[in-house]
């Protein structure tokens, strides 16, 4: 089978990848594409699209493209944070959990168990109405509710790898748990952990979306693609087309990271190996 490496770029990939790229342009260069600040106030509310304002005007009377474009700064920059954060904690955990078996595995799946026994947005709502919903609460919050679905990919594959003779003559030898986790263990499990990534990356995205929607995700006077929709969702009533736009961009991204993920996943030859 050919690596991922070697493996030619189907269409949809190169499809996938151009709309990822896309988006971090918009998302580093904003400040200087978007043709207006993301907080100024450029015309009257719900402006149909004109040069002066490409995509016309929201709920305020802000420039939409500006706002899109500083908004895939923070919505992706918020979705990525919350997704590696997600990751080096379920990654350790999963694979020590692994590793070292019995009361270590049982104590961290029980505590994953216990976890995902409640739905992930009531947990969330309720620890972000407790706590408050600064940013630094926003990503812990969510990367450690999303941290069980990686400890447990993480778990099930590690423990197809932990079984295999060079996993027992590293024991042996007397390796440590980061020499084994590092050296051995993360470099077979690698492709089905990159394919999770990109699907946990989409999964965050609408979560994070989800939540600015209700009113609980990231706050003004960052703009962010949910809270967008939330703020213009009436100029659907009007005929107007502003809450559409930062839908479609959620949209697009999602089908982006997807088409990527799904070549991953029927080129990757890194699956964890079984005993």
């Amino acid at each position: 089978m050919k690596s991922i490496k070697d493996a030619a770029l189907p269409i949809p990939a190169k499809m996938g990848l151009a709309i990822i790229a896309i988006n971090i342009i918009g998302a580093l260069f904003a400040p200087w594409l978007a043709p207006h600040n993301e907080t100024d106030t450029v015309g009257d509310i719900w402006m149909m699209p004109s040069l002066h304002s490409p995509l016309g005007t929201d709920s305020l009377g802000r420039d939409m493209l500006s706002r899109i474009l500083f908004g895939a700064r923070t919505t992706i920059a918020i979705a990525l944070a919350i997704t590696l954060s997600s990751f080096v904690i379920g990654i350790i955990s999963g694979f020590a959990a692994a590793l070292y078996g019995r009361w270590v595995d049982a104590l961290l799946t029980r505590a994953v168990d216990t976890l995902m026994s409640v739905p992930v947005l009531i947990l969330a709502l309720i620890v972000l109405s407790v706590l408050g919903t600064s940013i630094p609460v926003l990503i812990m919050t969510i990367a450690l509710l999303d941290a069980t679905r990686v400890f447990r990919l993480a778990r099930l594959v590690a423990q197809g790898i932990v079984c295999q003779p060079y996993m027992e003559a590293a024991l042996l030898r007397g390796e440590g748990l980061g020499w084994m986790l590092y050296k051995e263990i993360l470099p077979n499990a690698i492709g089905p952990l990159l394919a999770e990534f990109g699907m946990r990356f989409c999964f965050t995205l609408l979560f994070i979306a989800g939540l600015s929607f209700l009113g609980l995700g990231i706050q003004p006077p960052y703009a962010d693609w949910g809270g967008m929709v939330r703020d213009n969702a009436q100029a659907i009533n009007l005929g107007q087309l502003a809450p559409l736009y930062p839908a479609l961009a959620i949209a697009l991204l999602t089908i982006g990271v997807n088409l990527v993920v799904d070549w991953l996943l029927a080129r990757s030859d890194l699956p964890g190996r079984r005993c």
